[in-house]
């Protein structure tokens, strides 16, 4: 197993992505705290199926926003699993609505989930180890009524490649995940909508939404030893959205 002794932290993670990323560390042999902010069933969900896994699970509510809950965040899964190697910063929001109607707290909440959280929670995990980002392809690819959103994942990857940098002679390595369109429930109305969904799926030249474990197996490669020469780096899991979108 290629996470074998290992001990994780990935917020946000009582669904979707975070979920599956959680799972599949499990499954490789990590420990894994499962964060959540207000979804408890969510993460005995995703704890349960880490135990059955048998590997040791903690469930820690915190909303990462608020960074004295995600500075807590970190003491309360250190203390749980007697520290920790790997944190996945998973937990995002994003708030529809055009540039002229954005409101500041709206602007406010999707940069201390998306920005702020994972640069305390990092300040904070200071043991050698792994730091992965779920960042977006929006870090790259404009999204109109997103701006706040895209700021915030263009900032998320200029702080991973800044600590890339700052934290190789502690013994960390910082990367980014970047997906496309993913099956979770933030793209709900997407999937229940055939004629929009038939038109995002035409920019995708395979042809196909991505799933959280195509994400999670990346997160997996990642937090190894495999990757152990790679930091400062986005790893683009779209099934090749970026490079082929265009607005319809």
């Amino acid at each position: 197993m290629r996470l074998a002794g290992k001990k994780a932290l990935v917020t946000g993670s009582g669904s979707g992505i975070g979920q599956a990323i959680a799972i599949e560390f499990a499954k490789e042999g990590a420990d894994v705290v499962v964060n959540y902010r207000g979804n408890p069933s969510g993460a005995d969900e995703t704890r349960a199926a880490i135990e059955k896994t048998g590997r040791r699970a903690a469930t820690v509510q915190a909303d990462v926003g608020i960074t004295a809950e995600a500075r807590r965040l970190v003491a309360d899964s250190i203390a749980a699993l007697s520290g920790l190697d790997i944190l996945v910063n998973n937990a995002g929001i994003e708030k529809r609505a055009p540039f002229l109607e954005v409101t500041e707290q709206d602007y406010r909440s999707v940069m201390e989930v998306n920005m702020n959280a994972p640069f305390f929670l990092l300040r904070d995990t200071q043991a050698p180890g792994r730091i992965i980002n779920i960042s977006s392809v929006h870090e790259e690819l404009p999204f109109p009524h997103f701006t706040s959103y895209c700021m915030s994942k263009g900032g998320l990857k200029m702080m991973m490649r800044n600590l890339a940098i700052e934290l190789a002679s502690c013994g960390i390595t910082v990367n980014n995940i970047a997906p496309g369109a993913i099956e979770t429930a933030i793209n709900r109305k997407l999937l229940e909508d055939p004629k929009a969904l038939a038109a995002l799926n035409s920019n995708i030249p395979i042809g196909r939404m991505g799933k959280p474990s195509d994400v999670a197996h990346v997160a997996v490669f990642l937090a190894s030893a495999e990757a152990d020469y790679i930091t400062g780096s986005t790893v683009v899991v779209d099934g090749g959205l970026l490079w082929n979108y265009s607005e319809q």
